[in-house]
């Protein structure tokens, strides 16, 4: 209801990675397992998507998986190296390694196991919130096959929209069809609302942003819509998150999605202004104001509520939740949300 801008009695809240590390019971399902093992067990994803619901009085779920798998799907390896996370052992070097992805993906065949998980969960929810399915934007997920990994600069990835635009756009496009059709595919098989992460959009410029990010994401709201009419789904709320991409908050407010997520580097007030009144706005809590305790992160939400307003607003973190975490601090920032909106509602 807030994504479409209906009225809420309190403002709803969820987190990013709020199925993580920070759990003990998340550390002991995913023990004995490789990550992206994990990712490929319906049974596995459902239970780490359900346990912190179990903890919280949550407002959503968020489907337990990674944005890589997409690369996955397109052929590509991708294994979580500990310490060191997500490793490509032959990242794309030159333009001719284009040639070795899979031009064209049935995503059913390659990424069926995430439908089952949602599927799965939905059936498992029994409606008592909404689950969230989600992919990785195509810049994002560009930049990590070309990187190989994780990486301060961007440095190679970028290299290529400079060397090589046209092949940078050949390989975005491809992304976009893959991440529409695979986001088509999480509604039909339960997701009742979608988000992209376009996590790497603070490495861009707003030029660079203009020609190699936005587009596709305006495509993807645009083919996932008329894809969802098409085969007669639910037309379900979309959520754009593009972290550091302060320069084109205006752009994203009309890129066709019904929220737009914010990072904690921008003042609330300053993001409604440049977004207007017809988006709702989600986040955005620095994710370190966790560290502090209960009664600062009590005042710390007041205050971003008061800032945000309770209505069209979805109350998460600027970004996701850090391994160190203390659960009771997160339970303590899901409370103060519910609690503090009511009060304010009330007058």
């Amino acid at each position: 209801r807030a994504a479409r801008g209906e009225e809420t009695e309190h403002t709803p809240v969820w987190c990013m990675r709020q199925a993580g590390r920070y759990l003990p019971e998340f550390r002991e399902t995913r023990a004995a397992q490789d990550f992206f093992a994990t990712c490929r067990s319906p049974k596995l994803c459902c239970e780490l998507t359900l346990q912190p619901l179990r903890r919280f009085p949550l407002d959503a779920a968020i489907i337990f998986s990674d944005i890589l798998v997409v690369p996955q799907a397109l052929g590509m390896e991708v294994v979580m190296v500990p310490g060191k996370g997500p490793t490509f052992p032959e990242p794309l070097k030159e333009v001719e390694d284009l040639l070795k992805l899979r031009q064209k993906v049935d995503v059913t065949a390659e990424l069926g196991y995430v439908f089952q998980a949602i599927t799965l969960t939905r059936h498992r929810l029994e409606g008592r919130v909404p689950l969230i399915g989600f992919s990785g934007a195509p810049w994002t997920l560009m930049s990590y096959m070309i990187e190989g990994g994780g990486s301060t600069t961007m440095a190679k990835a970028k290299s290529w929209l400079y060397r090589h635009p046209e092949a940078s756009h050949r390989l975005l496009r491809l992304l976009a069809d893959v991440v529409t059709d695979y986001l088509v595919g999480q509604v039909a098989a339960g997701a009742q609302a979608l988000q992209l992460f376009e996590s790497h959009a603070g490495h861009l410029g707003p030029e660079q942003f203009q020609d190699f990010a936005l587009p596709y994401i305006r495509d993807i709201a645009r083919a996932v819509k008329s894809k969802l009419k098409e085969e007669e789904l639910l037309l379900v709320p979309m959520i754009i998150f593009a972290k550091d991409a302060h320069y084109a908050l205006r752009d994203l407010a009309r890129a066709g999605y019904e929220v737009v997520g914010l990072d904690w580097t921008i003042r609330p007030q300053e993001a409604r202004a440049q977004t207007g009144k017809d988006v709702t706005l989600q986040g955005n809590l620095d994710p370190c104001a966790l560290y502090a305790p209960k009664e600062k992160i009590g005042e710390l939400v007041k205050k971003m509520l008061e800032a945000f307003g309770t209505q069209r607003y979805i109350a998460n973190l600027g970004h996701g939740l850090y391994p160190d975490m203390s659960p009771e601090h997160v339970g303590a920032f899901v409370e103060a949300v519910h609690a503090h909106s009511r009060q304010i509602n009330k007058h």
